[in-house]
């Protein structure tokens, strides 16, 4: 009996491995495979579309070169530069570009290089926001427009349609997506089999496309029709949309299950319904209007444009995330100011919701729909922030991966060359539509790299002119010590009890409200806090090592110095962080339910100092108004909290 006992304990854990292997897999499914898993919809089209500024004629040759293209494009990209090397390059579990930056900055090397990468990485991260602005409008405008593929007559209803769609997909962001990301792994699961049988029902009618599996065909069909390969590479890289999401999730599913869910599900449904299209266009070219939903049985065409409507929800649902993501690590990081976010899941600290990106999201997207009107002019702009993305991962994994993991330089060298050939590639096809709609991204792209290293390097002027109005932490402290004993002070400065929390930016110079407090209150609390917040290159800190005490060279002034450490992926939180401390080092205990908290805010204004242009300093205080309540942001209770203003000169 207690053999038995024995022997089955094992089977419990292992079973409860495997559920929660599985239950990752499937969320997985649903939140980073539902941009890559829906571009089958507009990718075929789009390659044959006849008012393409470089049309590609219907042949059965050029159908197998570009279905060979579009399979190799995804075993390349997403297969071997993604899921098998991109994604072993994480921050602490995190990945995404903005987790790249962090990994360059902190591996090091040459300054200049260092810098160089980093400004790419964030001109990526800029990229990114376009992606996210593109994704939700081609990517529903292509599902509703099977409405006319069943009913021609129901074409001007697209549009109406799709916006109503989008509108609600904005306003439910509120709620978080753990309530709906139930919902979305049985979705896609079904969204991904239903692909899959139809292109294997295509296939049977064609098995000859299956000899666009030899890598012989795309590279013949690029030697031998390299201009028309050359123009296909535009749509060719829609098939890889979402890739960067793949990376972007890790943090939340981890690389096991986007592994397993890509390898076992994600890649065969998309590879089968690809070459099952190809499979349609050889035996009808007509089917060239809606390849995708042609290659559907007549009587399943309506649940299946039920289905992809819901499909590119989630699919739009990812990027939005990720944007959000993004959004927070470059605040993390001093690239963007500090903006309200809100938490929606108490289980999973990533599930986050920017109110400020979700309505500039929104507006974006809505303009892109209304301007553009159909998927297919959409996709000229969307390759470019595709392409452009993956080729600047692609030149930081490599960096990363000689600097951190000591790979030779020869095989850098090889790898990289190898790699980034391809990806250069695609983003000069995609130059070619820079006039058809391809400088969209880019304007996005420099526009929000613009804003960030606007913030970043304002930030710095910003600081070093704070650092002087508040001079040394120490002196500062020694002269209060001074004051304390020798009442030489006028009038003396009178310590009343209480405990007062000031928020610095740290432990070098003193807090402007502290300083205002003492100088034209003439008061100080019998315990003082000065909390600095500082926000690490990783995602989460141990509650270990969450607080460093210091006493600044009195031990009974009652005053210390708290440095507070936070991944860029938790909310600080103060009133929690006081909670930690040792009484020990608190020189006396401190009144946490009463205590006064104290900000010092800034009145930004445009100096004359060349520092500067003129319109990034104003770019600059303009972005600053969208800065969070630090209150709010940090936590802190709002009747208990005091805003004391300085003005400084940008």
């Amino acid at each position: 009996m207690n053999t038995n006992s024995e022997s089955a304990l094992p089977l419990r854990p292992a079973s409860g491995a495997k559920t929660v292997r599985l239950t990752l897999a499937v969320g997985a499914l649903g939140v980073v495979f539902g941009d890559i898993g829906t571009s089958p919809i507009y990718t075929v089209q789009t390659m044959f579309n006849p008012s393409d500024p470089h049309p590609i004629p219907i042949t059965t040759e050029n159908v197998y070169g570009v279905v060979s293209m579009v399979f190799w494009a995804v075993m390349i990209i997403v297969t071997l530069t993604y899921v098998t090397l991109v994604m072993r390059a994480d921050n602490d579990g995190e990945g995404g570009i903005m987790a790249l930056i962090t990994l360059v900055l902190r591996w090091g090397g040459r300054p200049r290089t260092v810098m160089t990468l980093a400004a790419l990485g964030i001109f990526g991260a800029a990229l990114f926001f376009g992606d996210s602005m593109i994704t939700p409008a081609i990517s529903v405008l292509s599902a509703v427009e099977g409405l006319k593929v069943i009913e021609p007559t129901l074409e001007g209803w697209i549009v109406p349609i799709t916006v109503v769609i989008i509108v609600a997909l904005f306003t439910l962001q509120r709620y978080g997506t753990a309530a709906v990301g139930r919902l979305f792994g049985p979705v896609m699961i079904t969204w991904f089999v239903s692909i899959a049988a139809f292109g294997v029902n295509g296939i049977f009618r064609y098995p000859q496309i299956l000899k666009a599996l030899s890598p012989l065909c795309a590279l013949k069909f690029m030697v031998g029709h390299f201009e028309t390969a050359f123009f296909a590479l535009t749509a060719v890289v829609l098939a890889v949309t979402g890739a960067e999401a793949l990376y972007a999730d890790m943090g939340h599913f981890g690389r096991p299950a986007i592994t397993r869910a890509w390898l076992f599900v994600v890649l065969p449904a998309v590879v089968l319904n690809y070459f099952g299209q190809g499979a349609l266009l050889v035996g009808d070219e007509s089917s060239m209007r809606a390849p995708f939903f042609l290659l559907t049985p007549a009587w399943a065409r309506v649940p299946m444009v039920l289905l992809a409507t819901a499909a590119t929800v989630i699919a739009s649902q990812s990027v939005i995330t990720g944007a959000y993501s993004v959004t927070s690590q470059a605040a993390q990081l001093g690239y963007l100011p500090r903006l309200r976010i809100v938490h929606t899941s108490e289980s999973t600290i990533g599930q986050i919701y920017v109110p400020w990106i979700n309505g500039l999201l929104m507006v974006s997207v809505l303009t892109l729909v209304l301007a553009f009107r159909t998927s297919s002019s959409l996709a000229y702009a969307y390759g470019m922030a595709v392409t452009g993305t993956i080729t600047i991962t692609t030149l930081l994994f490599f960096y990363v991966a000689h600097r951190r993991w000591k790979t030779p330089l020869w095989l850098v060298a090889i790898g990289a060359g190898s790699l980034l050939t391809v990806d250069l590639l695609f983003l000069a096809a995609n130059l070619t539509k820079l006039v058809h709609g391809a400088w969209l991204p880019l304007l996005i792209g420099i526009a929000a790299y613009t804003v960030m290293t606007t913030w970043h390097r304002g930030r710095e002027i910003v600081t070093r002119a704070r650092d002087q109005a508040e001079g040394p932490l120490r002196e500062f402290v020694d002269q209060l010590s001074d004051y304390d004993q020798l009442s030489d002070y006028q009038p003396p400065l009178l310590r009343i009890p209480g405990t007062a929390i000031f928020l610095n930016r740290g432990k070098r110079t003193a807090p402007l409200a502290m300083r205002a407090n003492v100088k034209h209150n003439h008061v100080l609390h019998e315990h003082v806090v000065i909390m600095t917040i500082e926000t690490l290159p990783v995602p989460r800190v141990p509650e270990s090592e969450r607080t460093e005490v210091d006493a600044l060279g009195y031990a009974r002034d009652g005053i210390i110095h708290v440095t507070a450490r936070f991944g860029y992926m938790e909310k600080p939180n103060v009133p929690g962080v006081l909670r930690l401390l040792d009484p020990a080092q608190n020189e006396g205990p401190l009144a946490i339910d009463d205590a006064s908290y104290f900000v010092s805010k800034l009145e930004l204004k445009t100096g004359t100092a060349p520092t500067m242009a003129p319109w990034r300093k104003r770019l600059f205080i303009a972005t600053s108004y969208i800065t969070a309540d630090a209150a709010e942001y940090f936590g802190l209770p709002p009747d208990r909290t005091m805003i004391m203003g300085s003005r400084i000169e940008v």
